[in-house]
């Protein structure tokens, strides 16, 4: 109803009693209430104590209402407790009246109930602190104050998610009559999460390259907790490529002159002859001292078969559904400071608008530029275990010359699992589904999909298998590392290659460090054997198998035999008779050893 002077009640009501001046105010609040907060920028990984004022709204509180404040399950920020305020990470509610008009009856709350479920809500905002109103109601203008990490009992606070965020959400639901159906609170609490000062530096390269061939060392600074850092003016990185007697070949440096990611990308090295290099960069205060340094390794060799080992990450989400940072931000930091040849994108199918992957698209045909970065557009296909499970479908055409079979296929079939989200249809009507059904979407083209079997919120299951679409299988995420699968494959008699990948939701991929809770391992990466680096080559090198997995690191891990047909790499299919003799062929490089083991194994 709209709002009603005092004439107009007297008026339409005629003679009532109410506390006076209520109704005007009650009518100047949003009908759901507000909430504030004491901050807006925090320190990733920090300890401090927030606090959270809930106001009521118009509607009151009813007795056994219900408020959430809920954040996104990815998160790390270290599980809240209410069993012991002298101990860290205690949360605690606590009710404040508002001052009564006359007339107005006090509310009659007896205690506030609190308490933390980490599904407490819907995915995304799945992680809750819970307040219960108890005995009682409460009147429009009272307040609800929570203190994450109350310190007033002894605690040292809360520690805060420990990845970089911008806009980090906290998202109030509240059921104000006690139904348990709740509505949001608008707007959202935004906060931003930014990094800390410079802890390392990380360095990256292709680890090994023919003699002659251009590369990039792609270099950044980080906080304790492995977020780039930003905004580091009046910096200087310094890059010295030397051989094993300390001779220096290439120096040079580059000044951070611009705001932004403290980051340097040295471009168009090349190295002459073959043998082992340091690599040592350091950042400095311009005109000052080293702040902090690093060493890695790149070897040159002849014998390698491409002219330089290519990494990727095949795994990679974005805030378009559950990942952390735009697509904009998850690729350029695939391509500057993770250093990667090759990232594809992998939005949740089940949560993608096609608004949303009609505009990603779009952006991956912008940034794509072979030679340097290529992207490949996909999905992750999110059956249940029961169903298939998880796996990545990877568009590897060109979207503008075949555009992808996403959300629909050629014939108007649905070809995701499911269309389920926040903002979703209300209905859970299933679409693609068991994986038979993405078998059946995309089998008429398999050499232009490629299917990645993982481990994720939804553990695949190997005893669906289709040879021509699932060329490899992901052994390591930021999930974990899962040798079990690779051999629950062979023992199933499937062929499969290995890839290894973030399945990234932090804004971190190509390798990036672990979280402390949820998506505690360090990502993967994918080496990748190739003699171009264009979309239709890595295509043919991701489904020759022609593929090595690292947990994170630029590794190299080398296997070829010479047949009576020429050389086979990894993932090649040989015919050897009983009485013929194979030699295999081992290279495998490390992060920290400047020397590669190699040796040859006769096999019989």
């Amino acid at each position: 109803m709209k709002y009603l002077t005092i004439e107009e009640r007297q008026q339409v009501v005629g003679e009532y009693f109410a506390p006076k001046g209520l109704y005007e105010y009650t009518k100047s609040l949003p009908f759901l209430g507000r909430v504030k907060s004491d901050v807006s920028t925090l320190v990733a990984g920090e300890w401090t104590e927030l606090i959270l004022d809930y106001e009521v709204g118009a509607s009151g509180l009813a007795d056994g209402a219900w408020i959430k404040a809920t954040f996104k399950f990815y998160s790390d920020w270290a599980l809240f407790q209410t069993s012991d305020p002298t101990e860290d990470n205690y949360v605690s509610a606590e009710y404040l009246p508002n001052e009564l008009v006359s007339g107005q009856s006090a509310a009659t709350v007896q205690s506030l109930g609190i308490r933390f479920d980490q599904k407490g809500h819907e995915r995304p905002f799945q992680k809750a602190v819970i307040v219960d109103i108890q005995d009682g109601y409460l009147n429009p203008g009272d307040r609800i104050r929570i203190r994450l990490g109350d310190r007033r009992f002894g605690g040292k606070g809360t520690r805060i998610q420990t990845f970089i965020e911008k806009d980090f959400r906290w998202r109030f639901y509240i059921d104000p009559v006690g139904t348990s159906r709740f509505a949001p609170i608008q707007p959202d609490l935004s906060w931003n999460i930014i990094s800390g000062p410079p802890s390392r530096i990380q360095s990256v390269s292709p680890r090994l390259v023919q003699p002659n061939v251009p590369f990039a060392i792609h270099a950044h600074a980080e906080d304790k907790w492995g977020n780039v850092t930003r905004d580091l003016q009046d910096m200087v990185f310094r890059l010295k490529v030397s051989t094993d007697d300390s001779q220096v070949l290439f120096e040079k440096e580059l000044a951070m002159s611009k705001p932004g990611w403290t980051n340097a990308i040295f471009s168009d090295i090349q190295l002459a002859a073959e043998g082992d290099y340091t690599v040592y960069i350091s950042l400095n205060a311009k005109d000052g001292p080293v702040l902090k340094s690093s060493i890695s390794h790149v070897s040159v060799s002849s014998d390698l078969n491409v002219p330089k080992i290519l990494f990727g990450d095949l795994h990679v989400h974005s805030d378009d559904t559950v990942g952390t940072e735009n697509s904009a931000y998850n690729f350029s930091y695939g391509r500057e400071i993770a250093g990667l040849d090759v990232l594809g994108y992998t939005a949740n199918d089940f949560q993608i608008t096609k608004e949303r992957w009609d505009a990603t698209i779009n952006l991956i045909q912008a940034l794509n530029e072979p030679g340097k970065f290529i992207i490949y557009p996909g999905t992750e296909w999110c059956g249940n275990s029961a169903a298939g499970g998880d796996h990545n479908v990877i568009f590897l055409e060109d979207p503008e010359e075949h555009p992808p079979e996403f959300p629909y296929d050629r014939h108007g079939n649905v070809a995701r699992s499911f269309e389920w989200s926040e903002h979703g249809p209300k209905d859970l009507v299933p679409g693609a589904w068991p994986l038979d059904e993405v078998y059946a979407t995309y089998a008429g083209d398999a050499d232009k999909h490629l299917l990645i079997p993982h481990v994720g919120g939804r553990r695949c299951n190997l005893s669906w298998h289709h040879p021509k679409l699932e060329r490899l299988v992901e052994i390591g995420s930021a999930w974990g590392q899962f040798e079990w699968l690779l051999q629950d494959a062979v023992q199933r008699g499937w062929k499969l290659g290995v890839s290894a990948n973030s399945d990234e939701h932090r804004g971190r991929c190509g390798g990036g460090v672990s979280g402390t809770a949820v998506f505690g391992t360090r990502g993967g990466l994918t080496g990748i054997i190739s003699p171009r680096l264009d979309r239709s080559t890595v295509a043919s090198s991701l489904r020759s198998r022609h593929t090595f997995a690292t947990t994170g690191q630029r590794l190299v891990g080398l296997v070829s035999a010479k047949t009576k047909d020429g050389i086979a790499l990894q993932g090649d299919e040989v015919d050897v008779s009983s009485d013929e003799a194979l030699d295999l062929d081992y290279h495998f490089l490390g992060k920290k050893a400047s020397r590669p083991l190699k040796r040859s194994m006769h096999q019989v």
